[in-house]
């Protein structure tokens, strides 16, 4: 009995080998078909559904919609996101809170999209890149607010 499996065994592998080397054999000698494409100079083009990195969307006037309500860190199950905001004199005499930096660590980030789902402002969104070596680890913490920007109007 245990020669009988061993010998099926040996003629499976062979069998798997042989067809894995038939295609290989097959793509030697027809090397007009292109099957690899060359990296650099070819990108990929991604899914629309693709989830690459999260990215904080500003406007012509370098104004975002994230109120600093952190929703998206609390939504967040690895603490990627670290929200810090500042309390902002209104015309009015009342403190608002608001965005003071938007802190990504990408490191950290599985692409859940928890966060853009949790966002009321659709502040931010997933971005198509999917390069992201590095070869120091602190470039992959990124400032997602611009310097310099603003609150949109109208967005509460």
């Amino acid at each position: 009995m245990f020669i009988v499996d061993y010998i099926k065994t040996v003629y499976s592998t062979c069998k798997s080998l042989l067809s894995g080397m038939r295609l290989t054999g097959y793509y030697f000698f027809h090397h007009k078909e292109i099957i690899t494409q060359q990296y650099p100079d070819v990108r990929l083009v991604m899914a629309e559904r693709f989830r690459g990195e999260v990215v904080m969307t500003h406007d012509e006037k370098n104004e975002h919609r994230c109120t600093g309500c952190t929703a998206c860190e609390l939504a967040c199950p690895n603490a990627t996101i670290k929200i810090v905001t500042k309390q902002e004199l209104q015309p009015d005499g009342k403190k608002k809170k608001a965005l003071d930096t938007f802190v990504y660590h990408l490191e950290l980030c599985t692409m859940c999209n928890l966060c853009i789902m949790a966002c009321p402002t659709d502040a931010i969104k997933m971005a198509q890149t999917y390069e992201h070596s590095v070869f120091d680890r602190n470039q992959l913490t990124k400032k997602l607010n611009a310097p310099g920007s603003k609150l949109m109007e109208g967005v509460e």
